[in-house]
């Protein structure tokens, strides 16, 4: 089974170098004492926890599972010890607001945390990451009474959250929704309904859970509109916020899933179950964004922290693995060469190392954003910091994510037939990296939410902040010219093509939703190239000063020119999809379609 190293000298680049978090957090409301020694130490401890807690349970979670047995859900053996762990040891506070329990840190210092813990266990996590959103949504949109009632109780870990969006007819489609609140006498709802494929939607890891339920009052309006949110407790709370009396929620089952098997993924039943309304009433679906979004986000960090769990057993196998002799011979003491001197295994892995270094610098550059949205000093930097992580969070979700299942595609094929058996955990990354592309809306879903809601929506003007900015930078001083260049003609290239399909798409009904999905990866490629850019300009100023790590900044700039030689181009063949049009995809009939 692959061991779990927390890539601290990566992280250290992407926090101090690229981002400089010291400085920034001087610049946010309430978070001025945080410094560089403070970062080191929250994320060495994070490191430690990830790798001595967490990673041993990952093959654990996998071989053993969840088990539900009359209505009630058992977690693999360790999952609960952890979970206390890491709650009395106050993480679960760490970036939660300070007058209801939390330390009020950053939520980038969460991320720095999340990018670790992905990685090491990705099921158990979960469980971690779904009370963090609900923590989020219910200080959003909830009031004061409710905030009280349950922000100390989730902070401390003495209960858990999910988000239960989907039922079985309607998957996505939320306006279809059935489940039913009727409003009582004391201004409670009664909440009846089912909701399926809820993850962490019941466990034994503490002894109440908060489930925060999409259904529709009695006469509101049909589809999204009339869909409001609650807040429903699996046990109603005593005074002491202790868990009380059951409230009608029931686990009627878990599924059978092709990965993730420690994160039990549950049909939650709500049988008159009392809730509590959470903002507006018929706005349930805007508040639950606050959620969805944070979802998104972490989401993107589980594909992320899959393509860096990948390239590590990769590496590590690719540097042991003798076969055949390179040309030329690189060990001939040895009855073979290690397999990483060969040329193609050196594609593979460089390709994890570029989606997998990348993505750790787009999903701390997200969360400086986050940063920014929650604690920035004036309202224009706080509607910056919105704009700009609206365009980020579908690219993020979406591009790292595809990503993340090509990496862990490539450690399989790096181990060879030893990849596609359990002991050397390759297969297990390839399985539970799967769902991240389907989850809080499938990739085409982020597609269509980037090119109609994002871009065309205003016409690409925080699309061309953000090229200002990436066109900016490679006019700086110190920037690697080549690559400068290059990158200047792909973000041309992005430009050029959101007003193309900005103009056809009035004359193609299909065309959105035939280049959504392409639109969103030829994003990300360009995207991700900037990122890989920036550390390559600070690893030549390095290398150019001297530095004492030469090896691991020779690491990053030719990381960068593997990938703006051989991955950036990609882009390429998305913009020639797009400019295909729709006509490819609806001209055939339905009918044709069978053989």
């Amino acid at each position: 089974m692959p061991s779990y190293q927390a890539p601290l000298r990566d992280l250290q680049f992407v926090i101090h170098e690229l981002n400089d978090f010291a400085s920034h957090y001087q610049q946010l409301e309430g978070c001025e004492a945080i410094d560089a020694s403070m970062l080191d130490a929250i994320t060495e401890q994070a490191a430690r926890f990830a790798e001595q807690a967490v990673a041993p349970l990952n093959a654990v979670g996998d071989i053993q599972g969840c088990q539900w047995q009359d209505g009630r859900v058992s977690t693999p053996p360790g999952f609960s010890e952890a979970f206390r762990q890491f709650a009395d040891n106050g993480w679960l506070a760490l970036e939660k607001p300070q007058a209801y329990g939390g330390q009020g840190l950053p939520p980038s210092m969460g991320s720095v945390v999340n990018d670790m813990l992905f990685s090491a266990n990705h099921a158990w996590n979960m469980y971690i990451n779904l009370t963090s959103g609900a923590v989020s949504t219910l200080y959003a949109h909830g009031d004061e009474s409710l905030k009280q009632r349950f922000l100390p109780a989730l902070i401390a870990g003495r209960m858990t959250g999910t988000m239960c969006l989907t039922e079985a007819h309607c998957g996505s489609d939320l306006g279809l929704l059935r489940t039913r609140a009727e409003v009582m006498s004391d201004g409670s709802y009664r909440i009846t309904g089912s909701k399926m494929f809820i993850s962490a939607g019941d466990h034994d890891m503490t002894d109440n859970i908060l489930h925060l339920v999409l259904a529709r009052i009695e006469g509101a309006p049909a589809g999204v509109k009339g869909i409001s949110l609650f807040a429903v407790p699996k046990r109603l709370l005593n005074d002491d916020d202790s868990a009380g009396p059951a409230n009608g929620v029931s686990c009627g089952s878990i599924e059978h899933k092709m990965g993730i098997h420690g994160n039990a993924t549950c049909v939650i039943n709500f049988d008159g179950s009392t809730g509590y309304l959470l903002g507006t009433a018929n706005r349930g679906l805007n508040a639950m964004f606050t959620f969805i979004n944070e979802s998104r986000l972490a989401v993107a960090q589980q594909g992320q922290g899959h393509a860096e769990a990948s390239f590590q057993g990769a590496l590590r196998y690719a540097r042991e693995r003798l076969q055949m002799r390179a040309v030329p011979p690189q060990r001939p003491e040895l009855a073979a060469d290690p397999i990483i001197n060969h040329p193609d295994v050196r594609r593979m892995l460089l390709t994890q190392k570029a989606f997998a270094e990348g993505g750790r610098m787009l999903n701390l550059a997200c969360a400086r954003q986050v940063d920014l949205l929650h604690h920035g000093l004036s309202e224009s930097v706080r509607e910056a910091a919105m704009r700009r992580l609206a365009l980020l969070t579908p690219i993020a979700k979406g591009f790292l994510t595809e990503t993340g299942i090509e990496a862990a595609q490539l450690g399989v094929q790096v181990f060879g037939g030893h990849g596609f058996i359990r002991e050397a955990g390759m297969e297990q990354i390839s399985r539970d990296v799967r769902i991240t592309a389907i989850y809080e809306g499938t990739n085409t879903i982020q597609g269509i939410d980037l090119l109609n809601r994002k871009v065309l929506a205003d016409e690409g003007r925080e699309l061309e902040n953000l090229f200002a900015e990436i066109e900016g930078f490679c006019l700086e001083d110190n920037v690697p010219p080549a690559l400068a260049q290059q990158l200047s003609r792909y973000v041309g290239q992005w430009r050029e093509l959101t007003g193309w399909v900005l103009d056809q798409r009035h004359n193609d009904s299909n065309l959105v939703g035939a280049s959504a999905f392409d639109y969103l990866m030829q994003s990300g490629y360009v995207l991700l190239g900037y990122h890989w850019l920036r550390a390559a300009t600070q690893a030549e100023r390095q290398l150019a000063a001297g530095s004492s790590e030469h090896d691991f900044y020779i690491g990053k700039r030719e990381t960068a020119r593997f990938y703006f030689q051989r991955l950036l181009p990609r882009a390429d063949q998305h913009v020639a999809m797009i400019r295909s049009g729709s006509g490819n995809l609806m001209a055939i009939p339905d009918a044709a379609f069978s053989r």
